[in-house]
């Protein structure tokens, strides 16, 4: 299974192990050389396989040493996220999808670095061509701006106020837009969730860290778009 956003299930690794709202430092996935400069937008659509996709992702290898994969699926019809607010009806959609919406084939893995994290996730998915990349960067950009908060609903844990807000995006990729929720009532009271959507041609590119430091989004996005344009044919 894949996601796009992995709050829901990562805050529940996270209290299985027995850890709260305090954060464990751990090193950020390491960067791997600059990449040669991104080829052309295609004029036609692109047909990715899920083993193509599934080369160009992150693995354990890739990262430092400390972390370890965290293989615990979650349940495709659950439906953490929610808000009585009209507004906020495209971002409930988008993180409580299993991948992105329109993808064509999505893959993604989930690493941790100890019991209380950070938990960080990587994501690709297919979506044809660059123009849909931008649209989907585009709407998902729009639906944080519209929507202040969302409530995340735990099994075991009761319910969390999030507050929603766009954050300073890592500059890799095409068109990066990052944002952030933090729980401000409730159980999860000060946990922190930051992610990255970005493009490589007509793939999405989504980083995301749980009960982190504040400095591993940057390092981990860059491994990810790095490793994603080694890889990936130009299309």
């Amino acid at each position: 299974m894949t996601r796009f956003v992995m709050l829901a299930v990562l805050v529940l690794s996270l209290s299985a192990c027995g850890g709260g709202d305090d954060k464990q430092s751990a090193a950020p996935p390491a960067a791997t050389p600059t990449p040669s400069p991104t080829a052309s937008t295609p004029a036609a659509p692109v047909a990715r396989t899920t083993a193509e996709l599934t080369k160009a992702l992150l693995e354990l290898a890739d990262l430092p040493g400390g972390f370890t994969e965290d293989k615990e699926e979650p349940d495709e019809d659950a439906k953490p996220f929610s808000s009585p607010s009209s507004r906020c009806k495209t971002l409930v959609k988008y993180l409580n999808a299993t991948k992105a919406p329109g993808s064509k084939a999505s893959v993604a893995r989930t690493f941790t670095g100890g019991q209380e994290g950070p938990y960080i996730d990587f994501g690709l998915d297919s979506m044809s061509t660059a123009e849909q990349v931008a649209e989907l960067r585009d709407s998902y950009a729009e639906a944080v701006e519209s929507c202040p908060k969302v409530t995340l609903k735990t099994d075991g844990a009761g319910s969390t106020s999030m507050k929603v807000e766009a954050i300073t995006a890592p500059e890799y990729g095409s068109k990066p837009f990052a944002f952030r929720l933090t729980g401000t009532s409730g159980p999860k009271r000060g946990l922190e969730y930051a992610a990255v959507v970005t493009g490589v041609d007509d793939v999405i590119v989504s980083v995301g860290v749980l009960a982190g430091q504040g400095t591993e989004l940057d390092a981990a996005t860059e491994a990810a778009v790095t490793k994603a344009r080694h890889v990936l044919e130009p299309a």
